[in-house]
């Protein structure tokens, strides 16, 4: 486990992704599209696309939905 501000939390799902990869799948997952990624993590649309576009490769996943799956299968895109 590990603690982050204060509290413990389980080992990171997909550990090859950056943080900030994993919070854009993790939004992604929660079915926002990439101006609401954008808009939410105050980043520019590009900048949302090339993290997705990391994710994908990083996952070797063909598509957003791939990566939907994998996200959620692991516990990312929960309310």
């Amino acid at each position: 486990m590990h603690l982050i501000a204060g509290r413990a939390s389980l080992p990171t799902a997909f550990p090859q992704l950056t943080d900030r990869e994993r919070e854009v799948l993790d939004l992604v997952a929660k079915g926002l599209d990439n101006a609401s990624v954008a808009q939410r993590l105050a980043l520019s649309p590009k900048t949302v696309r090339n993290h997705l576009s990391n994710v994908l490769v990083k996952l070797q996943v063909g598509s957003r939905s791939q990566a939907i799956a994998e996200a959620r299968q692991r516990g990312l895109g929960r309310p």
